[in-house]
């Protein structure tokens, strides 16, 4: 349990906050350090590292949440905070509301070397490492940009029903982007992988290797040819396909766009809303991936939550006051950016269930179509399904083999509608790391997929 602020101050501030009336009131304590850096063409561009650290304090009347925030965790700071919050969601009312907190362990991932111990020389050898293997990969590599990024986030969670608990969160990312040139002109490639790791990260990734596989995306990319257009069948190679899902349908199963009526999976639970191959689960403790922490923002453990089971829609995912609104529990998706914000609700770790099929098989399997190995930026209306995709590494599926790459591709089309026209999922899996923006804040998430097959999505693409 973090002593980041001490208990009877935090008895003290919910009091304030109750002080003149209100249904709920939550203290939100954190302290995040963190350290980056960027090796960009053979020089240290960024080498930063910063601290930040106050309470969020919300009170809640009725419909109505007051919400105030500062970087003063002294008695009376918390205090003159709580009565803003209460200002600010008091529309009557009065009295005296005691509060005895009772603390509920949480048990916070301890990393085996902490980031903040390593010194920053060493990081700048590994920016220094991945540069030279990207150049290694060969003349076509012009340009090579190698970061990274690290964090401790200490959280302490208080509230009005009696909670107090708090966690600790240790974060490392390591990413490269290369450029290549040639004939038909110039090609990006990416690879950032990030866990909730300290620095023992780098036993699980080699720097030389993620910068290898940068360096060789943008270079495959130079032979690539337009890509062709209409309905086609698409192959997702694992991880592939994982941004999609998490836009086109992870955000559409959050509790807070149901309820507006701003999603297409509105009034749909126990209905057939996807193949009977798919099973979509958003876990918030799921291995040590990007989006795994002990407990979410408003003190509410990490569980396993099965959104989508063999194609029916199970359920919602939920935060606190999205879920006391339906006089059900929270999932534990209540996530906020910092202390300055207030929570909403999140996705954590969102993906695909395996099945049983060889992933060669499913190719095999093809007689003519595309295999996408990694998807770009997209948009997504969340109200209707739509989306729009890029695509930043494709190949043509000729005759059941994977042939010769394709460029300046998208992916055009609906998320329910491709939920429903999943044919086989394939025996693998992996991952994708990513910062998801909603309503102004960023929070890390992963998601994931095995290889997998749709029937028909709409390609936009050059080919004459």
């Amino acid at each position: 349990m973090t002593n980041l602020i001490e208990t009877p101050v935090l008895e003290r501030t919910l009091q304030a906050a109750l002080r003149a009336g209100g249904d709920f009131a939550e203290v939100f304590g954190e302290d995040r350090r963190g350290s980056s850096g960027r090796f960009d063409d053979g020089r240290v561009e960024e080498l930063t590292s910063g601290r930040s650290r106050g309470a969020g304090i919300r009170v809640v009347r009725g419909d109505t949440t007051g919400f105030a925030h500062t970087a003063d965790l002294s008695a009376t700071g918390l205090v003159e905070a709580a009565e803003a919050a209460a200002a600010a969601a008091r529309t009557g009312g009065g009295g005296v509301r005691e509060i005895a907190l009772e603390a509920r362990p949480s048990t916070p991932y301890e990393p085996e070397i902490a980031p903040e111990s390593v010194p920053k020389a060493r990081k700048v050898e590994l920016l220094r490492v991945a540069d030279a293997a990207a150049r290694g990969e060969g003349g076509a590599i012009r340009s090579v940009t190698a970061s990274f990024a690290d964090s401790r986030r200490r959280i302490v969670v208080a509230n009005s029903d009696g909670l107090l608990t708090g966690d600790e969160q240790v974060r490392t990312r390591f990413g490269v982007q290369t450029v290549a040139a040639g004939d038909t002109g110039m090609q990006t490639g990416y690879e950032a992988p990030g866990r909730t790791l300290g620095f023992e990260f780098f036993d699980q990734f080699d720097v030389e290797e993620i910068a290898r596989k940068s360096a060789r995306r943008a270079i495959t990319m130079l032979d690539a040819q337009p890509a062709p257009s209409g309905s086609l069948t698409v192959v997702l190679a694992k991880g592939a396909g994982s941004v999609l899902f998490h836009e086109a349908c992870g955000h559409g199963l959050e509790a807070d766009l149901v309820q507006r009526a701003a999603s297409v999976f509105e009034g749909k639970r126990g209905e057939q809303v996807a193949s009977p191959l798919v099973t979509l689960v958003d876990q918030g403790a799921y291995a040590r991936e990007w989006g795994t922490f002990a407990i979410d923002d408003e003190g509410h453990p990490a569980q396993r939550n099965v959104l989508i089971e063999n194609g029916v829609l199970n359920d919602y995912m939920w935060d606190y006051l999205r879920a006391r609104k339906e006089g059900r529990a929270s999932s534990g998706n209540g996530r906020r950016e910092s202390y300055q914000v207030l929570p909403m609700v999140r996705m954590t770790n969102t993906y695909l269930e395996p099945g049983t099929t060889d992933p060669d098989d499913i190719v095999r399997d093809t007689e003519h179509g595309i295999y996408c190995v990694q998807l770009g930026g997209g948009q997504v209306d969340t109200a209707t399904g739509d989306f729009v995709f890029g695509i930043t590494e494709a190949y043509m599926i000729e005759h059941g083999k994977i042939t010769h790459p394709i460029r300046a591709a998208q992916l055009i089309g609906n998320g329910p509608e491709i939920l429903h026209r999943i044919d086989v999922v394939g025996n693998d899996f992996d991952t994708w790391t990513g910062m998801c923006g909603k309503n102004g804040q960023s929070v890390p998430v992963s998601s994931g997929q095995p290889t997998l097959r749709v029937t028909g999505i709409t390609v936009g693409g050059t080919a004459a």
